[in-house]
């Protein structure tokens, strides 16, 4: 099993930025995919942005250019940075680890911190 454990949600200005960190704890060494997923009001959630073990990073395209992720393995941390935020950024985001034991596939989720940006 795997624990994901977040932090740096918060309120942010308009074209300011932020970076959210997800410690993940057990048996990381599973861990196939990292990625990062925001539900706003009224919305399904969506990808922000993925990165898997070999490297490969993929973002959704209305963060595309402003966020990145990435990994620090040391430290079984995932990062998000968020720059230029614009209002409809505001949600809540899950970090997510898609996580392989022999053939079986689940998915564990964070706790979602808020992220808020206003004017």
């Amino acid at each position: 099993q795997v624990q994901l454990v977040e932090s740096g949600g918060g309120e942010v200005q308009t074209g300011g930025p932020l970076r959210l960190s997800c410690v993940a704890s057990g048996n990381t060494v599973n861990i196939k995919v990292l990625a990062w997923h925001r539900q706003s009001p009224g919305k399904h959630r969506e990808l922000v942005a993925d990165l898997t073990t070999d490297g490969s990073i993929h973002y959704g395209s209305s963060v595309k250019g402003r966020f990145t992720i990435s990994r620090d393995n040391a430290l079984n941390t995932a990062y998000l940075q968020m720059n230029n935020m614009k209002a409809e950024d505001t949600a809540v985001y899950y970090c997510n680890a898609h996580y392989q034991d022999g053939s079986a596939l689940y998915d564990y989720w964070g706790q979602g911190p808020r992220v808020t940006v206003s004017s």
